[in-house]
């Protein structure tokens, strides 16, 4: 299955003007808050990491039409579902029909604030050498993860960055592989 982003907007028009938010406002639904706590709850059982949420989030066939909490809870959904931690016929109904899945953790309610205080690490160890050195002159690719703006661009690699997984793989767990970041002009 390829890997579609319908995050992947930038340099795009036709999205109307953004429209920011009041300073410190968080929420705009009452059920906005318990779908993060679910978010933060199921990914701190180690059932699947960052690179999978944000898979899972950004793959979404209505990403476009969907509120910032509705993606989280959307990639949610698909993760439980993926991770048999829960059935589709569970979510519509909303409550467990069957025998809990066992998860590898539970994030106790005194450990919320340290935990995210902390963060997560979203580095990974390179396979090998680098294939391309800051200073070269390189041509970019249209591939699956390859923002739509960068797309047949000639740049110059200015300065590497560190190795993240690359999202095209990462539902695929045994085939996802790290990648060296760039940032260029």
């Amino acid at each position: 299955m390829p890997y579609v982003s319908h995050a992947d907007i930038g340099g795009r028009s036709g999205f109307g003007p953004v429209v920011p938010e009041p300073e410190g406002a968080v929420f705009r639904a009452t059920w906005e808050p318990r779908a993060h706590a679910l978010t933060i709850a199921l990914g701190a059982t180690g059932s699947w990491n960052l690179d999978m949420a944000r898979s899972a989030r950004e793959t979404l066939p209505d990403y476009l039409n969907l509120s910032y909490y509705e993606i989280w809870l959307g990639g949610l959904e698909k993760l439980v579902i993926a991770k048999n931690l829960a059935t589709p016929d569970e979510l519509t109904a909303g409550c467990a029909l069957h025998a809990p899945a066992p998860v590898g953790r539970v994030l106790k309610a005194d450990r919320v604030a340290a935990v995210l205080a902390k963060g997560a690490p979203t580095e990974r160890a390179p396979a090998g050498p680098a294939r391309f050195r800051p200073g070269q002159r390189v041509r970019t690719r249209r591939t699956p993860t390859t923002p739509i703006f960068l797309a047949h661009r000639k740049a110059r690699l200015t300065v590497e960055r560190s190795t993240h997984i690359s999202l095209a793989t990462v539902f695929w767990e045994a085939q996802a592989r790290p990648v060296f970041l760039f940032w260029c002009r």
